[in-house]
């Protein structure tokens, strides 16, 4: 039967399936099914619920969406065209090709649109996050409203409230299967973040099949047990209990809310709803047909909107939000004026710049044989730049006290559940769901960090690659690097994780030699706005080398540099990264005392090095010089198109073992000896 209506709202609604399904017929590629059950949904939060405008979409204050369920990407992006969502410039001027059109639509998931097969942050206005990793969305949520927790307590007055705002992400079944998931819901509800709303699609529908297949729990328990209000609403296509469900959410004060919603997948295909055949397949036109009709739309028509839908839309998310962003200007504008300070330290956040004076007080380390941990510098040079960098925030997984990595001077204070203006993050046990939430921080304008111990990137990589396709300033601070570690042994020694993080493409992955590349590469990623960075520190002390003796470690901005340097055209080059540059030197000093032309070369970023044009790099590296040695303990992939055909390389090719670091190196035969050998072959 048809339930064809002339009522604008429910015309609203089955406008977002029909351009749904419509663009993922048209480009035989998609997922058709899951914007059709949920358009009431991103209907109910786009026009009744958030402040939201459209017309300025970067608003600081705005309400945050997040389809975590990023491969219903129609459904954001119909919602996105209908709303009017519009890419402006500082200056205002709307930015046409960020903006969706109908034409955009037409073109889903071909090159050139800006409706990619999954939302892409910064691809379109609109887009908050890039999701269709499952689970990424829902982490990135978590902190989004960490972070408004924070700018609340540190920049809202009680005349000038700047920060008040929601995020609502859409997730799946598929979402909630994924064990970010978990660790990002357990988070906020530690934190009861009472801003963040998860609405959760109950389907029961996956690609194999029904999700009885796999997926049996409970999961209003679960999110019970877990800290969060958990409520219900049995028909995704009721507005009105969806809208008595948002308004609880809004009235509970002390906890994050699950809003359980049960839908049926491809609503209104007659032959395909509520099946696995309408998740991740176009439907067909006939199909199509025969839901327009159901709908009451006009069967052959492609792309139809009709009269008044958008003037809806305009009239409902347009004006509230127009309203909200006006009043929200004026108050910033009285701000400015009463604490002049603090709002130089929020426009630097609006703008993503670097507030000045950030670097002033980072530390020029004197020559020590001795030396230090590269963890321990980079934990006095973080909190040099921080305490001069108001809106940096970070923290590790459970591991503060050994990744250095915990803010201590006056006033960085704990981030805690109702204490939100400290600057120290504790993540718990959960690496993935901390690389997720730094993303969201990030996305929030605030400077992230997290850190774990290296071996341990392997359960954030996901976060990491997203940060990097996002292109977010996030650090990423990973100690205890290679077989240094000693005792612990093989499962704690990374191996392979140095060319697993450089594989990611745009991760600029920092391996300092001693304390003062650790403080140059951290002033060299600061200043790097638009990729994340990895530093990758010693568990051991390393020589603080005498910067008289050798070149300036300023060198680390252009990812490598020549270290020290013989008379002439070298006869071997020697170079390294990390806690073997030291083994670079010793092999050196015993070369040149046999007589032979040494030149050093430090890598502490190869990605940077790779950056520079050819002459610098032929400049570090003469083609001509063919006879090159490179130590590093970890695996040789990336160090061969530094060291070339005829190049040796001193590292590790199986996994690690235990004992004291010393005798570990020993044993795997990574030492200066080592370097002078293969100098010699």
């Amino acid at each position: 039967m048809s339930v064809a209506s002339t009522d604008i709202e429910t015309q609203a609604i089955d406008t977002i399936r029909t351009l749904s399904m419509d663009a993922v017929q048209t480009a035989n590629s998609g997922h058709p099914g899951t914007p059709m059950a949920l358009a009431p949904i991103a209907y109910q939060v786009f026009n009744r619920t958030m402040n939201y405008d459209p017309a300025k979409p970067a608003w600081p204050n705005r309400d945050r969406f997040v389809l975590s369920c990023g491969h219903a990407s129609m459904l954001l992006y119909s919602t996105l065209h209908l709303a009017g969502v519009k890419a402006v410039d500082p200056s205002g001027n709307v930015l046409d090709k960020l903006s969706i059109t109908l034409e955009d639509i037409k073109n889903f998931r071909q090159i050139g649109s800006v409706c990619a097969g999954h939302p892409e942050y910064a691809e379109a206005a609109g887009i908050e996050t890039t999701t269709g990793p499952l689970g990424a969305g829902v982490s990135n949520s978590v902190g989004m409203a960490m972070a408004e927790k924070w700018l609340k307590a540190n920049y809202n007055t009680d005349e000038h409230v700047l920060f008040n705002y929601n995020t609502y992400a859409l997730c799946s079944d598929g979402d909630l299967m994924e064990g970010v998931a978990c660790e990002a819901a357990s988070v906020a509800g530690h934190l009861k973040l009472d801003n963040l709303c998860w609405i959760y699609d109950d389907n029961h529908i996956t690609i194999e099949g029904d999700t009885e297949l796999a997926f049996s729990e409970d999961v209003a328990t679960r999110f019970e047990g877990l800290g969060w209000n958990v409520l219900k609403v049995d028909d995704a296509n009721d507005t009105k209990a969806l809208a008595a469900a948002i308004e609880k959410f809004k009235s509970c004060h002390d906890k994050p809310t699950l809003i359980i919603v049960r839908s049926v997948i491809g609503w209104g295909a007659p032959n395909k709803q509520n099946t696995h055949g309408a998740h991740g397949a176009p439907l067909g036109w006939d199909e199509i047909a025969l839901a327009k009709k159901f709908y009451g739309f006009p069967e052959d028509e492609k792309f139809y909107i009709p009269d008044g839908v958008v003037e809806h839309f305009a009239a409902n998310v347009g004006e509230r939000g127009k309203q909200a962003s006006a009043a929200w200007e004026t108050i910033w504008q009285q701000y400015q004026k009463a604490h002049p300070q603090k709002a130089v330290e929020l426009q630097a956040v609006f703008d993503g710049k670097l507030p000045a004076g950030w670097d002033k007080d980072i530390p020029v380390f004197e020559p020590s044989d001795k030396g230090d941990a590269t963890r321990n510098s980079s934990g006095k040079v973080l909190n040099a730049i921080a305490k001069n960098f108001p809106t940096m925030i970070g923290g590790s997984a459970d591991l503060a006290p050994s990744n250095k990595s915990d803010l201590t001077f006056e006033g960085a204070d704990e981030f805690l559940p109702r204490h939100y203006q400290g600057r120290n993050l504790h993540f718990g046990i959960r690496e993935h769901a901390m690389a997720g939430i730094v993303n969201g921080l990030s996305l929030s304008g605030l400077r992230s960090y997290g850190a774990t111990f290296f071996v341990f990137s392997d359960y954030m990589r996901g976060g990491m690659r997203l940060s990097s396709i996002m292109h977010q300033p996030v650090l990423f601070i990973l100690t205890h690097d290679s077989i240094g570690v000693g005792e612990d042994g093989p499962t704690h020694q990374p191996i392979e994780h140095l060319a697993a993080c450089r594989a990611i493409p745009g991760l600029n992955v920092f391996r300092p030699g001693d304390a003062n590349e650790v403080a140059e590469c951290y002033r060299t990623a600061m200043q790097i706005s638009d990729h994340p960075s990895a530093f990758v520190l010693s568990r051991q002390n390393m020589p603080t080398l005498d910067r008289t003796r050798f070149a300036s470690a300023s060198g680390c901005g252009r990812g490598g540099y020549v270290l020290s340097d013989c008379e002439g055209t070298p006869d071997v080059i020697l170079m390294g990264s990390g806690s073997e540059l030291f083994m670079c030197v010793d092999a050196a000093e015993t070369l040149t005392k046999e007589g032979k032309k040494v030149r050093v070369v430090s890598m502490p970023c190869m990605d940077i090095f790779a950056d520079q044009d050819q002459s610098y790099m032929d400049s570090v590296l003469p083609p001509k010089v063919t006879n090159r040695v490179a130590i590093e303990a970890g695996i040789r992939m990336c160090w061969d198109r530094w060291i070339g055909s005829h190049g040796k390389f001193i590292g590790m090719s199986g996994f690690g073992a235990s004992g004291p670091y010393d005798e570990v190196y020993k044993h795997f035969g990574i030492n200066a000896d080592a370097m002078v050998a293969a100098a010699k072959r």
